[in-house]
């Protein structure tokens, strides 16, 4: 095996790990970080989006929502090219308890989460499809967040400070000795290599998938993996995140993303992280809980269903999951369960990732004898070249928050609309490219960066143009992985093409019904009885 030295391993390429990869980096501590599928491959890329005020938590867990309150302004001036901001109202519906509006403004101003109480009239205004029978209306700054972005940009700022980042690469064993932890050794799951990673430090951020970590060193650590459903609308029927004003609860936030609304969420205990299904009751909870805040929600077209998996700490007996703290927990397994060189990072939001990883790596900066401080929430991010090639930056070069109309204009600006692959997130063809060039290897990765695939066709219009793209650019620049056969890349090609048709087939079939039925059938006559997808074979390992 090969052996790579380093100061601090960090297993998993969520927004914690990442921060923790960045933040190490930042100080000068050799690090690696470890992914075993592509980065946001976990519950990063699976939420809803939001940036949190700190609004929905005030009440039941005030430290979350302080802790979200300060750096919602952080990550508004490190990362203002992942974020819309587009503010938040809290309501209260004929379904909701009228005096908590008060317990709400009250709690905001005890936990310094912004408040402002507007008028119904006003609400109206600015977001009109709201139901009209709504009483009371408090404002936060609340916004939306492209967590897939967030995710490259961390790992971008942590490259250039020198840390490396192997995504596909699962940890198989953590080495003791005696009470010491000193070692990882990793598959690469494309080529099945492994690597022996001698560290002096383990950082365990893999979020829900921490307690199977932690039991490779012989520790425990519970987590408790929260299903929560989500289901993407096809329009924006609201440009402001709209919460109901009560305890959190099914179905009780809608948060504008780029071109969709989410409705969510559920909260369902589920046993494995890496298995869990959704049901059609699910979808229709969603729903019905939409049309309390959006009369006719029910009758919008949705796109797909998904699910995520919260990784929530559980240190003591509670009644239900939503009762679990959102708050993070940083474990030292030194004073904790007597085994050295390993520390776990649990729980917490997206929000408040940075903070997560600062307080880790403050630690482990303190037995590594570092003195750095930590400099993370005051240096902006860079973005990335794919990002950037999209029209990100202002004229005079100055980054800025992102804007519904942002992708519109970069294709207006550069003329490039027969250039377009993806008509639905107006994605073109050197944004999928610079994709390819930065290391995507697979077309759901290529989504993840730019987004190619996830407007109403669901893929159908693009899915074989990225293909192609796929395959030009693997045959002109071959790699390591990647050779001039040409029968080796158009394995690869058709492997790809497949594995995207599944993965969103899978977030298809809850919502198979009306439009999106006949988009899913007109998907279908495309790909199995033109193109004859049906009929492709490629082995496995060559996704």
């Amino acid at each position: 095996m090969q052996t790579i030295p380093t100061d601090v391993l960090v297993i998993g390429g969520g927004a914690t790990g990442l921060g923790c990869v960045r933040d190490l980096a930042m100080r000068g501590i050799r690090s690696i970080l470890v992914e075993k599928g592509d980065l946001t491959n976990g519950t990063t890329g699976r939420y809803h989006g939001l940036l949190h005020s700190g609004g929905r938590y005030v009440t039941k867990d005030p430290q979350s929502a302080t802790e979200c309150a300060h750096e919602n302004v952080i990550l508004r001036r490190i990362m203002p090219h992942c974020l819309e901001d587009t503010s938040g109202f809290f309501v209260v519906t004929p379904w909701d308890d009228p005096s908590y509006g008060d317990i709400f403004a009250a709690n905001c101003r005890k936990t310094e989460v912004p408040v402002q109480e507007i008028s119904v009239a006003e609400m109206l205004r600015r977001e009109p499809a709201l139901n009209p029978q709504i009483s009371r209306v408090f404002e936060v700054p609340d916004g939306s967040a492209d967590s897939f972005l967030a995710a490259h940009t961390n790992a971008l700022a942590a490259h250039n400070y020198g840390a490396q980042i192997f995504t596909y690469h699962r940890v198989v064993e953590l080495i003791r000795t005696g009470a010491h932890v000193v070692a990882a050794v990793v598959e690469d799951l494309r080529t099945r290599e492994r690597k022996y990673i001698d560290c002096g430090f383990i950082l365990n951020a893999a979020g829900a998938w921490a307690g199977q970590i932690a039991a490779l060193a012989r520790v425990k650590v519970t987590v408790v993996p929260g299903k929560g459903t989500m289901v993407a609308m096809n329009h924006r029927m609201v440009n402001t995140v709209i919460n109901r004003c009560k305890l959190p609860a099914d179905g009780d936030i809608i948060v504008p993303i780029h071109t969709v609304a989410v409705i969510g969420t559920t909260d369902i205990h589920v046993p494995d992280p890496d298995v869990y299904g959704i049901d059609p009751e699910e979808v229709q909870l969603m729903l019905a809980e939409g049309e309390k805040l959006v009369p006719g929600f029910a009758q919008y077209r949705a796109l797909r269903a998904w699910a995520g998996v919260r990784p929530l700490y559980k240190d003591q007996d509670v009644a239900n999951d939503r009762d679990i703290s959102r708050t993070y927990k940083l474990l030292d397994h030194r004073q904790r369960d007597g085994v050295d060189g390993m520390i776990s990072i649990v729980g917490g939001k997206w929000t408040t990732y940075r903070l997560m990883a600062k307080d880790a790596v403050d630690e482990i900066a303190r037995r590594l004898g570092n003195t750095q401080p930590c400099r993370t929430a005051d240096e902006p991010m860079p973005i990335p070249n794919f990002e950037h090639r999209s029209g990100n930056y202002a004229g005079d070069g100055a980054e800025k928050l992102y804007w519904l109309g942002k992708p519109l204009a970069a294709v207006e600006q550069a003329q490039a609309y027969g250039d377009l692959i993806c008509e639905c997130e107006l994605v073109s063809r050197t944004r999928v490219q610079a994709a390819i060039n930065s290391g995507a290897s697979n077309l759901d990765d290529i989504r993840r960066d730019v987004r190619m695939g996830m407007g109403p066709c669901q893929g159908g219009w693009c899915i074989y143009r990225t293909t192609a793209l796929l395959y030009e650019q693997r045959s002109a620049q071959p790699s390591a992985d990647v050779t001039q056969d040409p029968t080796f890349n158009i394995q690869h090609a058709n492997a790809a093409l497949l594995h995207f048709l599944q993965e969103r087939w899978k977030g298809l079939t809850p919502v198979l019904w009306g439009d999106q039925l006949r988009q899913a059938r007109l998907d279908e006559l495309i790909y199995v009885s033109v193109l004859g997808a049906g009929r492709l074979t490629a082995p496995a390992e060559t996704a």
